[in-house]
């Protein structure tokens, strides 16, 4: 799906939500969740063409897949915490919006913490 598809969508759900909202608020809530899922369904292949073309790089470069693969995860929970946290707007649950933004982060703090260790041994050796 490319962008003037992906903003037609969007603009077509837009109207559909304002007209919505005034009648069935619950149904413009499901409308905007429908929405958000069928965007993030059509992006999975793109996702999937990055993902390949960042192997193939990591491969040729003759990098140690872990990091890559540590930094890839990194960006998934980036993007996938940003998604469910607009979701939960979306749905006026901006508490729990927040809350999915703080787990967000630490997932992200944990996942790279093998990436810091790895270049503070590095500096270590090289001081040494």
């Amino acid at each position: 799906m490319e962008i003037a598809q992906v903003i037609g969508l969007a603009l077509v759900t837009t109207i559909l939500l304002l007209i919505l909202r005034q009648e069935k608020p619950v149904m413009a809530v499901l409308l905007s969740i429908t929405f958000s899922i069928v965007i993030f369904l059509f992006m999975m292949g793109k996702m999937a063409a990055i993902i390949a073309l960042m192997q193939e790089l990591t491969r040729r470069a003759q990098i140690n897949y872990f990091f890559m693969a540590t930094i890839l995860k990194i960006i998934g929970v980036a993007y996938l915490g940003e998604f469910a946290a607009a979701i939960c707007q979306d749905a006026g649950e901006h508490a729990v919006a927040k809350k999915v933004e703080f787990a967000a982060k630490i997932i992200i703090v944990v996942l790279s913490l093998p990436i810091m260790v790895a270049i503070l041994e590095s500096m270590m050796e090289l001081m040494v």
